[in-house]
This record gives structure tokens, C-alpha cells and sequence, in this order.
């Protein structure tokens, strides 16, 4: 019981990881404009994105613009677009095999193959979970490094976006609910039944049974 209460547990936080990471990966927020020095005031703010840029007025206008080349793009940028594509993909694939070898289902008859099955998806999800963690890190650390450096100006300078700590929330339910997954099916040795007999009952030398034997 108690393994099939985790079992459900880390398949909910895993679905709702996966679902964040395909938020995260289409919204247009992973770079904001910072408004520092002589960008206290603007009229318009910029969002950068893995597929489009959108410029937002003051006024509530909103225009976006899909990227015209992938080669042009920034190597973060890059990466974090194949990554979390990846992640994606591999969220709806540990979905899948989760649910062959749940407990709730009869895909498979054999519990110790089932057992086997939920932690290849939980497997999955945790890497999942890596690899969309790796270009948020990634893009965070080339955020903050433009912040501080001097040389960047201030018109070029970016804060995190929503779209970053959307992802880091995806990561860590994948990787949370993918452990869950991995130590919440019962070991091989749980099943089948232990069966002790009581030991055959010899004859005394002279042919009969010892007395003992009926009391």
C-alpha cells in the first residue's frame, strides 16, 4: 500500500515537472530587460526567448518576433532550445512506460517486471529533470555575468525571467518525483509465499510409530 501511495506520488510530481517544462521551453520570458541607471523609465520592455523575441509597450501591446535563424542564435541559446526539447520528449516517454508497468494497470503480469519498468521511468524522468536543469543554469549564469560586467551596456543588460524559475521548479519536481519512482516498487525478494513443512515423521526400529508423534 505504502508502495503504490509513492508510486502515485512521484508519477503526479513527475506529469506536472514534464507539463512546466513545455511552459517553460515555449514562453518568451527566459531574458527580461533590467531596468537600471538610464533604463529606470522606458516605454517598452524586451522579453528574449528560445523561439521569439516580443517587445511590450507601455500601452499593453505586445509584439513578438520568431527567431529567423538557429545558427545566429547564442550557444546557451542553442543548447537550451535541443535540451529542453529533449527533456520534453523524454517526459512523455517515462509517462508512458510508468504507466505500462504501474501497479494500478495489467500491461504486465509479472511484479518483478513491473518493478523493473517503473524505475526505468523513473530513470527517465530524472534525466529528464537534468536535462532541461543544465541550460537554465546555463543561461542564468550568462545572465548574471552580462549583469556585472561593465563593459555590457546598460541598454544590453538582462535580468532572469519567469520562464527560468518555471523551469527550475519542472527540475526539481523530475527529479524528486523520479527518485519516488525508483524506490517505490517492492524488491524481488517481497514476492511469492514462504512456505514452511513440518518434518517427516520417521518409524521406530520395531516398525511402529513413537507415540510422541500423535500427541
Amino acid at each position: 500500500m505504502v508502495s503504490a501511495g509513492l508510486e502515485i506520488l512521484g508519477l503526479s510530481m513527475c506529469v506536472i515537472g514534464s507539463f512546466l517544462v513545455m511552459v517553460s521551453c515555449g514562453l518568451p520570458m527566459w531574458k527580461v530587460t533590467a531596468f537600471i541607471e538610464a533604463n529606470i523609465v522606458v516605454a517598452q520592455t524586451m522579453w528574449d526567448g528560445l523561439w521569439m523575441s516580443c517587445v511590450v509597450q507601455s500601452t499593453g501591446l505586445i509584439q513578438c518576433k520568431m527567431h529567423n535563424s538557429v545558427l545566429a542564435l547564442t550557444h546557451d541559446l542553442q543548447a537550451a532550445r535541443a535540451l529542453t526539447v529533449i527533456s520534453s520528449v523524454m517526459g512523455v516517454l517515462g509517462l508512458m512506460v510508468v504507466i505500462v508497468g504501474a501497479q494500478c494497470t495489467n500491461c504486465i503480469r509479472s511484479e518483478y517486471v513491473k518493478a523493473r519498468v517503473v524505475n526505468a521511468g523513473g530513470a527517465t524522468f530524472i534525466i529528464s529533470g537534468v536535462f532541461v536543469l543544465v541550460p537554465l543554469c546555463w543561461m542564468a549564469n550568462s545572465i548574471i555575468s552580462d549583469f556585472y560586467n561593465p563593459q555590457v551596456p546598460a541598454s544590453k543588460k538582462r535580468e532572469i525571467g519567469a520562464a527560468l524559475y518555471i523551469g527550475w521548479a519542472a527540475s526539481a519536481l523530475l527529479l524528486i518525483g523520479g527518485s519516488l519512482l525508483c524506490c517505490s516498487c517492492p524488491s524481488s525478494g517481497n514476492s511469492g509465499y514462504s512456505v514452511k513443512y513440518a518434518p517427516t515423521k520417521r518409524a521406530t526400529p520395531n516398525g511402529d510409530y513413537d507415540k510422541r508423534n500423535y500427541v
